[in-house]
């Protein structure tokens, strides 16, 4: 029977084929229905001990992710240690810790096909774990050694000191990160927030300085965990309680940040590099998590320069000018402090006052007249839309929320996300923008060759401040 049907002729099966398919749909009559998005619930529990948990199960695959959130981050290293609390976060991933040896640390994680990392922020030191179901409990004791029984091998740390020297040494040849460096410095001054490691700090820093920081931050602070994955949550509890039964600390408060700094009047910070094409970065202190304005200004830089190429940056400098390959603004939200303004992009330099002037124009006409009920539609409906991506995985999930807790954000942040960005109105992205984005008081970083500038750099209206580059 299927060798006679195979013998039928082309046109025959063509024909009892199409008795079989509907009409074409064209993709403007298809209709579905409303989606509908409610943002997961992450279960947080206070064990006896003091650890702060948030666990999401996940049986989808047999693995389990950790993430740890601890001690205080690289705000806290003395001014003539900067850079202290990274060789921290590396000497804990690689200095080896209770019972093993740097070399055998490491061998039990390949032996467990586990994935460790350390990490220093702004605030924190972070630690993620990812391992197989059933090396859990072999996975919490080693992180337990980490946190509370680290070795800070002297070689080790010799090592990760030459690594972070020689950082520091080559770090003008990005001319990004050197107009980077720079903007930071000249947004925060002597703040921790405005420094930068230097050869000689990181000279000083000696295996005591670690351990007295160690002691500090780590073994004496609040400890948060966030676990997903394939894990029963009694079985997860009862292993913290017990692995971490000698843990004492941990009860106080977070490690205070230093007030903020006074900082430098608004000025054209200039490094010269023999190089085609300049670095342009605009910079301002601007806002924090707790600014009730934060939602019409994630609208407003949308529209400015967050958009990509809906925005009016890209849009201008780019799309219609052809002056930069790439163009942009943000905002990034101060957890417990604010953060920085930052607009920027690279131009040949034969254009590079031209488009800094153009970036000023398009900024003060964002605070001068009211943007389109186009251009507010789009930036909403694109925040919007894009939020489920802050959900992708169990992890991203867990991380998210104890994030959202330790930095005190509002209970329901997540909740009303989303209507704080629909209720944003025209007016509210005109007051915005002239409340936290300001041409006239933003310092100025430029990084390229002035002899090929289309205009001498004074012509912009600010002091000239050369940036020499110093031994580090």
């Amino acid at each position: 029977m299927i060798r006679a049907f195979r013998r039928l002729p082309s046109i025959l099966l063509l024909l009892l084929a199409g008795c079989s398919v509907s009409a074409p749909v064209r993709p403007d009559q298809l209709s579905f229905a409303p989606l509908k998005f409610e943002v997961p619930r992450i279960e947080a529990v206070t064990l006896a001990n003091g650890i702060r948990l948030y666990l999401h199960e996940d049986h989808e695959l047999p693995l389990v992710e950790i993430s740890v959130t601890a001690g205080s981050g690289g705000i806290a290293d003395p001014p003539e240690q900067t850079g202290l609390t990274d060789l921290l976060a590396a000497l804990l991933r690689t200095g080896g810790a209770g019972d093993f040896a740097p070399e055998a640390f490491d061998r039990e994680l390949e032996r467990l096909a586990a994935d460790f990392t350390v990490a220093a922020d702004t605030y924190t030191t972070q630690m993620a774990l990812s391992l197989r179901r059933d090396d859990l409990r072999a996975g919490l004791e080693m992180l337990h050694d980490v946190l509370y029984r680290p070795r800070f091998d002297a070689g080790r740390l010799e090592l990760a000191r030459r690594q972070a020297i020689e950082l520091v040494r080559r770090q003008d040849d990005d001319p990004g990160a050197l107009a980077s460096r720079e903007l930071m410095r000249a947004l925060y001054g002597e703040h921790p927030l405005g420094r930068s490691p230097s050869v000689t700090g990181l000279e000083s820093i000696r295996r005591d300085d670690l351990v007295a920081r160690h002691c500090r931050d780590l073994a004496e602070a609040p400890l948060w965990i966030g676990i997903s994955g394939d894990f029963d949550r009694a079985e997860v509890t009862r292993l913290m309680t017990e692995i971490f039964a000698d843990r004492t600390g941990g009860q106080g408060r977070k490690a205070p940040v230093p007030p903020l700094v006074s900082a430098e009047a608004p000025a054209l910070w200039l490094a010269e590099k023999e190089i085609p094409q300049s670095t342009i970065l605009f910079g301002e202190v601007a806002i924090d998590k707790d600014n009730p304005d934060l939602p019409a200004v994630r609208v407003m830089n949308f529209i400015l320069g967050g958009g990509g190429f809906n925005s009016r940056l890209m849009r201008e400098v780019r799309s219609n000018r052809g002056l930069a390959y790439s163009v942009y603004s943000y905002y990034d939200i101060g957890r417990r402090l604010p953060g920085p303004f930052v607009a920027g992009c690279e131009t040949k330099n034969g254009a590079a006052v031209e488009v800094v002037a153009l970036m000023r124009d398009i900024m003060n006409d964002l605070r001068e007249n009211p943007v389109t009920m186009e251009e507010l539609r789009l930036a909403q409906e694109s925040l919007i839309n894009s939020f489920v991506f802050a959900f992708s995985d169990s992890r991203q999930v867990v991380n998210q929320q104890m994030r959202l807790d330790y930095y005190d954000y509002a209970p329901d942040y997540l909740q009303t996300y989303r209507d704080k960005i629909a209720a944003v109105t025209v007016a509210d992205v005109q007051r915005v923008a002239r409340a936290y984005l300001n041409p006239d008081r933003q310092q100025l970083v430029l990084v390229g060759n002035p002899a090929e500038f289309d205009a001498a750099p004074e012509t912009l209206g600010l002091p000239v401040e050369k940036l020499e580059r110093k031994n580090p």
